[in-house]
């Protein structure tokens, strides 16, 4: 019993170095295992690649909302010393008017001028399925 085991294994040893374990075979697996860590590193160097990308388009974009919020305050700011919106403002804060201009004051509107354009109820007409619609488009 223990002679078999012994040769078992020994055929096994013998079965490896012969037919296994040969330089080819081990350059083989060499070159597979470096390709698998060249795609490795492609793989997370391009994954790299794309979150700090992403992360500088965002930079960017914030960087241009930021510019027109600050072209926006400088036109708002332009606009504020106008002499129109310091008459636009004296009007509506102050209630001034210019010279030659009189104050119409209008009275309040009537519940039919209220009512005269909202919208009316539109008539849904009744449900038809496809085929009858077919139908009729078809035959008439």
């Amino acid at each position: 019993m223990w002679l078999k085991v012994k040769t078992f294994f020994r055929k096994i040893r013998y079965f490896a170095k012969r037919d296994i374990f040969t330089a080819r075979n081990i350059v083989t697996v060499l070159a597979i295992l470096i390709c698998f860590y060249w795609a490795y590193g492609a793989v997370t160097s391009t994954a790299r690649n794309w979150t700090l990308a992403e992360k500088l388009r965002n930079k960017e974009l914030e960087a241009a909302k930021t510019q027109l919020e600050v072209e926006k305050n400088r036109l708002e700011r332009q606009y504020f010393k106008t002499e129109e919106y310091q008459e636009l403002m004296a009007r509506i804060k102050l209630g001034k008017k210019a010279k030659g201009e009189t104050m119409v004051i209008l009275p309040e509107n009537s519940e039919k001028a209220r009512t005269k354009y909202l919208e009316t109820p539109v008539e849904k007409s009744e449900y038809r399925n496809n085929f009858s619609e077919w139908l009729d488009f078809l035959f008439g």
